[in-house]
């Protein structure tokens, strides 16, 4: 059985590595605005699709937007860390995971237990303003009724998140390569695979297991030793259990 030879994976190994996207996250009931329906929705309520919203042009233009957009979407302070985000946080603790690299910015991989998390998109938890560099928890942004102002200076505080048309944190990424070439076991979940230069995270990997947990086909599924298509919770909560 599948969960059983993972099982019998991460038992075996003390260098594994998980790489995940929106698919985690979908689990803490946070949407996947890039989904077919999110990009539907999103066009039928603001007139324009999430990656126009989430640009760095539409930011540089249309800052009250940006931050109505912003605040209404990608905050979910309601959101607890679900039954993947617990069990990468007990793997760590058990020192098998060596490294979360995640596309998300919800902070919950860090709510659930994991210390070293690589945010290669960032995180909503962190703001800063553009002025002074002044930083600010999320609340800074919650609480603001249009754009958020610096409390020192007066300057815009913007979230230390990858817009479309910035480019990634070289330093994060760099980190990230590191890690997936030293990996014996890279578990891939709740990504296609698609987004690029994220995805191209999995090239650099030279070891000898590579897990997907994805409801749908990936480009990387004949390389893969375990393929799961389901849930990246139950998946990981299961293949736990039986350790």
């Amino acid at each position: 059985m599948s969960i059983e030879k993972l099982s019998k994976i991460i038992m075996e190994s003390d260098n594994i590595v998980f790489f995940g996207g929106a698919g985690v996250s979908t689990e803490s009931n946070i949407p996947d605005f890039r989904s077919e329906s999110g990009i539907y929705s999103t066009k039928n309520k603001y007139g324009y699709p999430p990656e126009y919203l989430l640009s760095h042009s539409f930011f540089r233009d249309h800052q009250k937007e940006f931050f109505n957009y912003y605040r209404d979407n990608m905050l979910h302070p309601n959101a607890k860390p679900n039954k993947a985000h617990l069990a990468l946080g007990k793997l760590e603790e058990l020192g098998k995971l060596k490294a979360v690299i995640t596309q998300n910015i919800d902070g919950l991989h860090q709510l659930g237990g994991s210390r070293n998390v690589l945010e290669i998109h960032g995180s909503v938890h962190r703001n800063y303003c553009l002025s002074c560099g002044a930083e600010y928890p999320v609340d800074k942004i919650q609480e603001s009724e249009s754009i958020p102002t610096c409390d020192k200076c007066g300057g815009i505080v913007r979230p230390d998140v990858v817009l479309y048309e910035e480019g990634l944190d070289m330093r994060v990424m760099d980190k990230a390569m590191d890690y997936i070439r030293k990996a014996q076991v890279l578990i891939v979940g709740g990504t296609s695979l698609n987004v690029y230069p994220a995805a191209g995270l999995v090239e650099y990997f030279r070891g000898k297991e590579l897990v997907l947990i994805n409801k749908t086909s990936t480009g990387y599924d004949n390389r893969a030793t375990l393929i799961f298509r389901d849930s990246i919770g139950e998946v990981l909560d299961d293949a736990l259990r039986r350790i």
